[in-house]
């Protein structure tokens, strides 16, 4: 992830990672990406899973607990040594998503923009993140992204233009992880595949 990451005042590493344990404590769902990703591959068959801007490995780890091969990919060092930590075994890398071809070479049938990772990208590097996600699928491979939408942002539209440019047809989109209707809102998943 870019600049606008990096220049947040987001908790980093064990502190990011303990907003989400205090979440699952108290009895909150924390694995809503997991279970929307899990439920595509099923549909597809696929196997393989990109988790691009994975932070501390919460959605990845969690894939790979349900028997996906997953790799995860971060530019904050901070956020993958808490990873690490928790899932050694696990591959991953440190790069900025503009970068992801210069250190990774495999395909994926799924990639995950979990986490809001779209708008925290450095503006006007969002068409070379989406062309490097798909750059990373499999033919008929999917994109799944979810982020907030506001004013001065990121749009959907304009997000939309950039995967099309990129080679990516609009599937579905929802409101949450959950899959609940999208009918305009503050927050948006969507999914694109790779035509």
């Amino acid at each position: 992830m870019g600049t606008r990451w990096q220049d947040s005042d987001r908790p980093r590493g064990d502190d990011y990672d303990a907003r989400w344990q205090h979440l699952a404590a108290s009895g909150k769902g924390v694995h809503g990406e997991a279970d929307l990703v899990e439920s595509l591959l099923r549909s597809s068959g696929g196997t393989r899973v990109l988790d691009a801007g994975c932070g501390t490995g919460r959605v990845a780890i969690e894939l790979a607990a349900r028997g996906f091969s997953v790799a995860g990919l971060d530019a904050d060092p901070s956020m993958l040594q808490a990873a690490r930590r928790k899932a050694p075994q696990l591959h991953w890398i440190e790069c900025d998503l503009v970068d992801t071809g210069a250190h990774l070479d495999e395909t994926f049938d799924l990639v995950v923009l979990a986490g809001n990772v779209m708008i925290f990208v450095d503006g006007g590097t969002e068409a070379a993140v989406l062309e490097q996600m798909a750059a990373r699928l499999e033919r008929g491979g999917l994109l799944v992204a979810g982020f907030q939408l506001h004013t001065g942002r990121l749009t959907l539209e304009r997000y939309d233009e950039l995967a099309g440019a990129a080679g990516l047809e609009l599937v579905d989109r929802w409101s949450t992880w959950d899959r609940e209707p999208f009918h305009g809102g503050d927050y948006a998943v969507s999914v694109h595949r790779l035509t």
